[in-house]
Parts: structure tokens; C-alpha cells; sequence
């Protein structure tokens, strides 16, 4: 049943929405056809992979991504993008894990697929725009747009959006910006769509909640090495450092030991890739802390450098409390930055991103910190 329509008069914006088989680009493809545009939609395939159970979940999105579409009388496109995927964002995703550093391919999926190749794809075939289910706001200020969080603080995805500049943003729409999670499930429920109560994705970007031992022992080999804590105590082998992200306490296969009664978890505190070595403890460690790091590929929204030295916010992680730093220059495209107060679990290959109130200002890729190293800790250095 069609449910929600564009008027049939005058001129309609023609606005290609990336329908994802989810509640969100189903909402954002419902709200721009009640304000009157003409709305297509494309559903992205970019992985060719079945999950590690046989099962494809691309097919099943796209199936819930045509009800919707069939709901609303619009039409629907598969587009193949795995090449580009694969070329553009996971051989970048393996070259970052096998130097030891942990990327976030969601972000570089953002910059290269979804406003890059989609992006020209929607141009090519005559759209004025597209829009995603993102949630996160453009405003024009004078002759500046400027990416701003959404409303719903605890759905802001700006942080996956920074890479963005100018020219994406003059073309992009974001139509649940203004929403609560709660107000789109709701709508989706009045429309009668298919998603209304679908879980929302996990996993990688285009790839999806997996094994993510398994999937990625099928593209990269693990060396295996010690394992040690801090403190030079051999406790066994990992399986490879690609494995493991620092503050991790999941997977380390550490049960009791003898003479450690404490009963606390243990965390992932510190790789050393030149010599294949994870460092393990039990219980927060001072190497899990960081007050500045260096960072590099930095990227203003606005186009333009920003003055520094800048006082703003930054957050190291998705969903991170906004933390107070002061940004200085450290090179061509790159940036020094201190904190207020330390900060746990900073992730060399994951990014920092920069806000100044609800503003998203840019950011960049963490190449290192001030945490210290095992032989830092052992020589009293931390």
C-alpha cells in the first residue's frame, strides 16, 4: 500500500536516497517525500562475501529496503560498488591492520562509497542530491555549510562524517537530523514499513557483524607472538596483533593465574609491532593513558585551515564525551593536540574530531601519543 506520496504538481528536486534495508534511510526516504520531493532510491552493494554462515546478508537488506520502497511508490536500484569497496576502503583497512594500527572503515566507507562513488552515481543519473539515514545536520552559514551534531546526541554520527567537505555537503541531505531514534521507529511504524523494528546494523561497514577472527584470518595471516605485561611477564602467544585493539578485555584468553587474586579483567594496554609483542594487564594500566597525540591526513570541513593554536572539544571515539583540547600545528596536514585531562585507550590508525559547540569542525588520523611504552614503564617513566 502506498502511504506516502509526492504532490504531482509543479517541480519536483529530484533527491537519490541510499536505502540501506534499515529504519533509518527508510524514514529519510518517507520525510523527503512528504515535503514534496521526487525521491529515488539505490541500495549499495558493495561486498560479495556471504556472513561466516553461508548466509548473504546484503540480500535480505535489499529485500526489506523493496518493501519499503513498494510501500512508499518509489522505485529501487542495486548499484555494485564492491570494487571500488574493496580497491578504496578494505585494502587501506588491511594495510592499517597489518602495520599494527586499528582503522575505522566506516569513516573511510563515508568518504570514498557513500559520497564519492554514490555521489556520482545519483549526479550521473540527473539527481540534484542524495540523502542518507545519517544522523547529523548541514546549515548554511554566509557562504559556508557547516555539519552540525544531530539532535538525538546518543545517534550524532558527525564523527563518521568529517572526511566530508564543501562539495558533499552542497549535495547531501541528512533528513533525520532534527529526530529522536524513538520519533523514526515511530513514523515507520505509522507508515507501515517493514524496518519499523528492524535491528540497527553492527559490524563492519558493508561487511557486518561478524566473526571478526575468522574473517579476517581469510585476508591476512596471523604471526603469532608473546605475550607479555608490562612489566616483562611472559604470559603466553597471541594470535596475531591485528587482532587486538588497546583497552580491549574480550578474547584474550587470560583466565586465573596463580598469585593474582584480584579478580579484575584484563585489558589489551600496548602493541609493539617491530617486535610482535601484545602487552596485557590486569586492571587499568598507566600505558592505557594518554594527555597529547599527533595525528596526520587533517581535514577542514570549511575547506579552509583553522587558526591555531584552537581551544575546542574533540572526541577520540564514536559516541566519547566531547573532551577539552588545544590544537597546535605539527606539519603540512597535521596537528598536535593536549587535553584537559587524560585520556584512556587513544588508538593510533583511529581518528580525532574536532567540534566547536554543536559544529563539526574536521579532523584526523592519530599516529601517536605520549602513553608510554612497556620499556617507558619499567624504566619508571610513566
Amino acid at each position: 500500500m502506498r502511504t506516502a506520496t509526492a504532490p504531482s504538481y509543479g517541480f519536483q528536486r529530484r533527491i537519490v536516497v541510499g536505502m540501506s534495508g534499515g529504519v533509518d534511510s527508510s524514514v529519510a526516504a518517507t520525510l523527503l517525500l512528504e515535503q514534496g520531493y521526487r525521491v529515488d532510491g539505490v541500495f549499495m552493494k558493495n561486498w560479495e562475501e556471504s556472513d561466516d554462515s553461508g548466509h548473504c546478508p546484503a540480500e535480505r537488506d535489499f529485500r526489506d529496503a523493496r518493501s519499503v520502497c513498494d510501500t512508499l511508490g518509489i522505485s529501487l536500484r542495486m548499484v555494485n560498488f564492491s570494487r571500488h569497496y574493496r580497491e578504496r576502503v578494505f585494502e587501506h583497512f588491511l594495510r592499517e591492520l597489518r602495520a599494527g594500527r586499528t582503522p575505522n572503515p566506516d569513516i573511510l566507507c563515508n568518504r570514498e562509497i557513500k559520497f564519492r562513488s554514490f555521489l556520482e552515481y545519483a549526479l550521473e543519473q540527473g539527481a540534484e542530491c542524495i540523502a542518507t539515514g545519517h544522523y547529523a545536520r548541514i546549515e548554511r552559514r554566509g557562504g559556508c555549510l557547516r555539519l552540525l551534531r544531530a539532535r538525538d546526541d546518543n545517534k550524532d554520527q558527525t564523527y563518521f562524517l568529517y572526511t566530508l567537505g564543501q562539495e558533499q555537503l552542497a549535495r547531501s541531505m541528512f533528513p533525520l537530523g532534527e529526530l529522536k531514534k524513538s520519533q523514526v521507529r515511530a513514523i515507520a511504524a505509522r507508515q507501515g514499513l517493514v524496518t519499523h523494528d528492524k535491528r540497527d546494523s553492527t559490524g563492519i561497514c558493508f561487511i557486518g557483524k561478524r566473526n571478526f577472527r575468522n574473517f579476517l584470518a581469510r585476508h591476512l595471516a596471523g604471526r603469532p607472538g608473546e605475550m607479555r605485561t608490562p612489566e616483562g611477564e611472559l604470559l603466553g602467544e597471541h594470535g596475531g596483533l591485528m587482532f587486538y585493539t588497546l583497552g580491549q578485555r574480550q578474547g584474550l584468553g587470560i583466565g586465573g593465574r596463580a598469585g593474582r587474586s584480584s579478580g579484575e579483567p584484563w585489558y589489551v594496554v600496548g602493541k609493539d609491532p617491530a617486535r610482535n609483542i601484545l602487552y596485557v594487564s590486569q586492571g587499568i594500566h598507566p600505558m592505557l593513558f594518554s594527555t597529547t597525540l599527533e595525528a596526520g591526513s587533517l581535514h577542514w570541513i570549511s575547506g579552509e585551515p583553522v587558526p591555531v593554536p584552537l581551544r575546542c572539544s574533540a572526541r577520540v571515539r564514536h559516541r566519547q564525551p566531547l573532551q577539552e583540547c588545544v590544537i597546535t600545528r605539527a606539519g603540512e596536514g597535521r596537528c598536535h593536540v593536549r587535553f584537559d585531562r587524560a585520556q584512556q585507550a587513544v588508538t593510533p590508525g583511529q581518528s580525532i574530531v574536532f567540534y566547536a559547540g554543536e559544529e563539526c569542525l574536521g579532523g584526523a588520523v592519530i599516529e601517536r601519543t605520549d602513553a608510554p611504552a612497556a620499556e617507558q614503564f619499567r624504566r619508571g617513566g610513566a
